[in-house]
C-alpha cells in the first residue's frame, strides 16, 4: 500500500509538472473539458431527436450546438456594438482644448494652495503646463506601430487557441466518454472500482460547480440589470453582463464589475454640475454594493461550499496560489483544479480503509 501512495504522488507531480510546463495545451484541454460539458447534454438531445425516422448524425448535433454558442456570442456582442459606437464618436469629437481648460481650474487651485503655504516656488501656471507638457509627450511616446504589431500577435493567438479548443471538444463530444475510458483502461483491476467511485464523484462536483457558476453569472446579470435601469443608468445591459462574466474572477471580478460601470456611466452622460457626477457615481456603486452583498452571503456559499464541499478558507487559499501559478486563468481554474485532486485524495484514503483490496495488499 506504500508503495501504491508513493505511485500515486509521482504521478500527481509529473501531472502538475507537465501542466505547468506545457501551459498553453493544459489550458486548452481543461476549456474543452468545461465547453464539452456545457454543449453534452444539447448534443445528446439532438442526437437522439428523429428526423423522417432517423436519428440526427452526433457530427450535425456537435455543429449545431456550436452553431449555438456562436449565435448566443453574436447576439450578446449586439450588446456591446452601441456602446463602442457611443465611444468613437465621443473620440472623434474630443475637444482637447475644452478639456485642457476643464483641468486647468482645479491645477491652478492646488498650484495657489501650494504657493500660499510656502510648498513649492514657481510661477504661476507652472503645473499646468507642466502637466500639458506630460500629456503631449506621452501622447507623442506612443508607439503606434509596436501597438499594431501586438494586437496582431493577440489575435493570432487568440485564433489558434479558439480552434484548439474547439478541434478538442469535437473529438470530445464525438467519441463520448473517450477519455474517461481511456484512464479507467490504464488503472490495474484491483483499484478500478475505487476509481469509477472517485471519477463519478468529481464529475458530479465539477457539474454542480459548473451550474451554480452559470447560475451565479444569471443572478448577478438579472440584479445588476434591473437595479441600473430602474436607476436610468445608460447600457444597463451591457454594463450587467460585464460584470456578470468579470465575476468569474474571484474577488477581483466584482472590482471589474463596478469600475467598468463607472467608466461608462461617465463617459456617456451629459453633466451640467458635479453634482450630477457624484450622484451618478452613488447610483452605481448602490447597484453593486447590492450585488457585491448578495454574491457574497448567499451565491458564493452556494455555490463553493454545496457544491465543492470544501471550506471557505481553502478556497480562499486555492485561489491565490491560483493566482500566483496563473495569473487571473490561474484564479478561475483554481477551484476545479483543486476539486479534481481534493476529492481523488479523499477517496483514495477512504478506500484505503473501506475497500478490502487494500487491506489484502497491505498484508502481503
Amino acid at each position: 500500500m506504500q508503495r501504491f501512495f508513493i505511485y500515486l504522488i509521482l504521478f500527481i507531480s509529473a501531472f502538475l509538472l507537465f501542466g505547468w510546463y506545457f501551459s498553453n495545451i493544459t489550458s486548452y484541454l481543461i476549456l474543452s473539458l468545461i465547453l464539452a460539458a456545457l454543449l453534452r447534454p444539447l448534443t445528446n438531445r439532438l442526437n437522439d431527436f428523429h428526423v423522417l425516422g432517423q436519428h440526427i448524425p452526433r457530427w450535425t448535433a456537435i455543429l449545431i450546438s456550436y452553431s449555438a454558442i456562436i449565435l448566443l456570442l453574436i447576439t450578446v456582442s449586439f450588446l456591446f456594438f452601441p456602446l463602442i459606437n457611443n465611444q468613437i464618436q465621443i473620440l472623434s469629437n474630443l475637444d482637447l482644448e475644452g478639456i485642457y481648460q476643464q483641468i486647468q481650474r482645479p491645477i491652478s487651485n492646488l498650484e495657489q494652495t501650494l504657493l500660499n503655504y510656502q510648498l513649492i516656488e514657481s510661477q504661476p501656471g507652472f503645473l499646468f503646463d507642466e502637466f500639458k507638457k506630460n500629456v503631449i509627450s506621452a501622447v507623442s511616446g506612443f508607439d503606434f506601430g509596436n501597438f499594431i504589431g501586438q494586437v496582431i500577435d493577440t489575435t493570432s493567438t487568440l485564433a489558434i487557441g479558439l480552434m484548439a479548443v474547439a478541434f478538442i471538444t469535437f473529438f470530445l463530444l464525438l467519441e463520448n466518454g473517450i477519455l474517461r475510458r481511456n484512464l479507467l483502461n490504464l488503472i490495474p483491476n484491483p483499484y478500478f472500482e475505487l476509481s469509477v467511485a472517485t471519477f463519478t464523484k468529481v464529475e458530479r462536483l465539477l457539474s454542480n460547480y459548473l451550474s451554480g457558476l452559470l447560475f451565479q453569472m444569471l443572478a448577478i446579470f438579472t440584479i445588476a440589470s434591473i437595479g441600473l435601469s430602474i436607476l436610468g443608468i445608460e447600457y444597463a445591459l451591457t454594463i450587467a453582463l460585464f460584470a456578470a462574466v468579470a465575476n468569474l474572477i474571484p474577488y477581483a471580478g466584482p472590482i471589474l464589475g463596478a469600475t467598468f460601470g463607472i467608466i461608462v456611466g461617465v463617459s456617456t452622460g451629459i453633466f451640467i454640475e458635479a453634482s450630477e457626477v457624484t450622484y451618478l457615481l452613488i447610483k452605481i456603486l448602490m447597484v453593486f454594493g447590492v450585488v457585491q452583498l448578495t454574491d457574497n452571503i448567499l451565491l458564493q456559499p452556494l455555490i463553493f461550499s454545496k457544491t465543492v464541499k470544501a471550506h471557505p478558507l481553502e478556497i480562499f487559499v486555492v485561489i491565490f496560489a491560483g493566482a500566483k501559478i496563473a495569473g487571473v486563468l490561474g484564479m478561475i481554474f483554481a477551484i476545479p483544479v483543486y476539486t479534481i485532486f481534493r476529492v481523488s485524495v479523499l477517496e483514495f484514503f477512504k478506500g484505503y480503509k473501506s475497500y478490502r483490496i487494500f487491506k489484502i495488499k497491505s498484508t502481503n
